[in-house]
């Protein structure tokens, strides 16, 4: 008995302390700043607040507002064309369209083409999957092990290069722009590269390694809705063929809203266009292809300036207005409370 009551104090001893370290960090000494929340602080931040987004927003409005923008719903003026599409089977026919528009203003600076699409909802789960990046990544893959599912393999195993429902529903319009300049025809040079983002032309897209793309597509098919393969996207430019194609790779980039535009192309600034679009009478030439009568959609082609601040949407110009707003309000509301406080001579204790 007495040999375990001498061992009870050691085994005491020998038990590691739980608790912390007595250092500054540790016991919470670290010098600190705390701010005191007096009331001449808490109004002179919400004032300062409401006025910096006031300014900021207001700019953004007015910003927005000097774009200018011009936009033509040929989904309607085209109807010949769209009734032909609504049959599938005609696909292989094509069907050209012209709309005549004026330009009461000149669109001086650079001067950007958009395609809009109303009434399509990219933004469905399985829609934004039904893609293989390691294919777009120019990858040997199985297809028929990615989310490209029902656009994978043709019946006879032949791969769809590339595969999914993005890609298969690739927009494929083809517009033209013309100007009509004293009794001539001019046609609007247009830039079909140089739109995509620098990480998407060199990083998330890239071809198959080959002495050339026929020979890197082989044993592969075009997805059924395109009328030809991947490879012959861009015919002119080998540096804009196969998934590095800029049309391609904007449409594979998919909207968060169901209403959205994509850029075409770019007004190349020569000749007659050196400072932008002159005013005067302009001609879509549209090649139609893309149909969207079937789920109650409607297309756009859009011409549009560009400021320092983006383009045509103010939606953020509106939101530091509504946010300076509410700072001020809310600055007006407490001074209201603490005057009327005050004249009752109590004080807030905290």
């Amino acid at each position: 008995m007495k040999n375990k009551k001498s061992f009870a104090p050691q085994e005491a001893e020998a038990r590691p302390s739980r608790c912390p370290d007595n250092s500054a960090f540790k016991q919470q000494r670290l010098p600190a700043w705390k701010p005191q929340l007096t009331i001449a602080t808490v109004l002179s931040t919400f004032f300062l607040t409401g006025a910096f987004c006031l300014s900021v927003g207001i700019c953004l409005i007015l910003s927005a507002n000097s774009v200018k923008e011009i936009q033509i719903n040929y989904s309607d003026k085209c109807s010949d064309c769209s009734k032909l599409r609504e049959n599938s089977f005609n696909w292989d026919i094509e069907c050209l369209c012209s709309i005549d528009f004026t330009l009461k203003e000149d669109m001086l600076g650079d001067v950007f083409m958009y395609y809009g699409l109303q009434n399509f909802y990219q933004n469905h789960r399985r829609y934004v999957i039904s893609r293989s990046d390691a294919q777009l990544l120019g990858r040997d893959v199985n297809v028929q092990q990615s989310y490209c599912a029902p656009f994978t393999t043709y019946k006879n195993g032949t791969p769809m290069a590339p595969c999914g429902a993005i890609a298969n529903s690739m927009f494929n319009d083809t517009i033209d722009l013309f100007y009509n300049f004293n009794s001539s025809v001019i046609q609007v040079p247009l830039l079909k590269t140089g739109n995509s983002w620098w990480t998407d032309k060199n990083v998330k897209f890239r071809n198959p390694q080959s002495h050339n793309l026929s020979s890197a597509f082989a044993g592969t098919a075009r997805p059924p809705y395109w009328q030809k393969p991947v490879y012959l996207l861009d015919e002119e430019n080998e540096r804009n063929n196969g998934y590095i194609n800029d049309d391609f790779i904007i449409w594979m980039r998919v909207s968060a809203f169901a209403t959205f535009k994509n850029l075409y192309r770019r007004i190349s600034r020569e000749r007659h266009f050196a400072d932008g679009l002159p005013a005067g009478n302009y001609t879509f030439h549209i090649s139609y292809n893309f149909p969207v009568t079937k789920f109650k959609g409607k297309k756009y082609v859009i011409l549009s300036t560009m400021v320092w601040s983006g383009g045509s949407n103010p939606f953020l110009g509106i939101a530091y207005v509504v946010c300076g707003a509410a700072a001020t309000l809310t600055g007006f509301i407490i001074t209201a409370i603490h005057l009327k406080l005050r004249k009752k001579k109590t004080y807030f204790q905290k």
